[in-house]
């Protein structure tokens, strides 16, 4: 088959291209980053932004599929959120109907739960955004039903957070603590259970979605992990890994979060509202349909994921400390949390 990968030089798009061609497809990236992966002279990219139309025609000459992974992060501005996670969406979605290609694969987020009373989370439960992101992401669903309802084929996946090879952004802070023989803190006592999802995973639940039965598929469904336990203990297997014989910290979650507001309001965290309103809570999310209708069957635990990110962090240590920005590829600065070093 021949893919359309926005957002292909990003986290989950270099693992997603690698995955389609070790099955055999053809595939074109259209990110607005380079794609500077080993893999270039095997794919077409193209360079440019998801809200320039004029680049449309080329994009989507020949594509069977399009696998809509591009998105304005948390970091970016209010006004860069909405114009690329709902307008580029709005936008992409018009040439596919356009253009007539048999599926539109929209990679949502379980941000659009907010911050959940109940658990675990199903498909149907409501839909709260919590900051621009998660508003976002909730209007760009909307926009995928819309298109759903005229005919075309639109999967939307609801992924938990993700890791695996090539994972920075929050998880870098981990990595790094855990590396240099630092102890890592949680909001609370971290006993909460919080369910993670390998980036493998998600794309085996992608590529269900691409290949099966098309009115199994024409669904929304949560992606996550089937094997998680609590923050605690996913945590502590990376700083077990790293052999110093650290643990995690419990902090006391009110005044931490409290804190985390003023240091966002200030600009001096890299740690948005949806992440520290979250963490010291339980969070998952049931993946019976998925699982039952499509036949995903997760293969990485939580801390499997997390080790598997850890051991790729090590080896590429080097070049990532040179790196930051606001994307999943790269460490995020750090700001006032570099001070939290000294205490654990």
């Amino acid at each position: 088959m021949r893919y359309l990968v926005t957002g292909g030089s990003g986290f989950l798009g270099i693992n997603l291209i690698r995955h389609l061609l070790d099955h055999g497809h053809s595939v074109r990236s259209y990110d607005i980053a380079p794609f500077d992966y080993p893999e270039a002279d095997r794919i077409d990219a193209i360079l440019g932004d998801i809200r320039d139309e004029s680049l449309h025609a080329r994009a989507f000459k020949d594509v069977d599929i399009v696998v809509h992974c591009a998105a304005a992060l948390p970091l970016c501005s209010d006004e860069e959120i909405f114009s690329t996670d709902v307008g580029g969406t709005k936008l992409l979605l018009k040439t596919a109907q356009q253009c007539g290609v048999s599926r539109f694969i929209h990679i949502s987020s379980t941000a659009v739960y907010g911050v959940p009373d109940h658990h675990p989370l199903f498909e149907h439960d409501p839909m709260v955004g919590v900051g621009p992101y998660g508003t976002a992401k909730i209007e760009a669903e909307r926009a995928c039903n819309a298109a759903r309802a005229q005919g075309l084929c639109l999967p939307v996946l609801r992924p938990k957070s993700f890791v695996g090879p090539e994972r920075l952004g929050a998880f870098e802070l981990l990595y790094d603590f855990a590396h240099d023989g630092h102890g890592f803190p949680v909001l609370g006592n971290g006993n909460n259970l919080y369910q993670l999802l390998d980036v493998a995973d998600l794309c085996q639940a992608i590529d269900l979605c691409a290949s099966g039965d098309a009115q199994l598929v024409n669904d929304t469904f949560n992606v996550g992990a089937d094997r998680f336990g609590t923050l605690r203990q996913s945590f502590q297997a990376v700083l077990d890994q790293a052999g110093y014989g650290k643990r995690v910290v419990g902090i006391p979650a009110a005044p931490a979060i409290w804190t985390l507001r003023a240091l966002e309001a200030l600009g001096l965290s890299p740690l948005y509202k949806w992440i520290y309103e979250t963490a010291g809570k339980d969070s998952f999310v049931s993946i019976d349909k998925i699982r039952d209708r499509l036949g995903f069957a997760p293969v990485y635990s939580n801390e499997e994921a997390l080790l598997r990110n850890y051991d790729w962090y090590v080896m590429n240590r080097n070049a990532i400390s040179a790196q930051s920005g606001v994307s999943h590829r790269v460490p995020w600065k750090r700001g006032a949390l570099r001070l939290v070093r000294l205490f654990v």
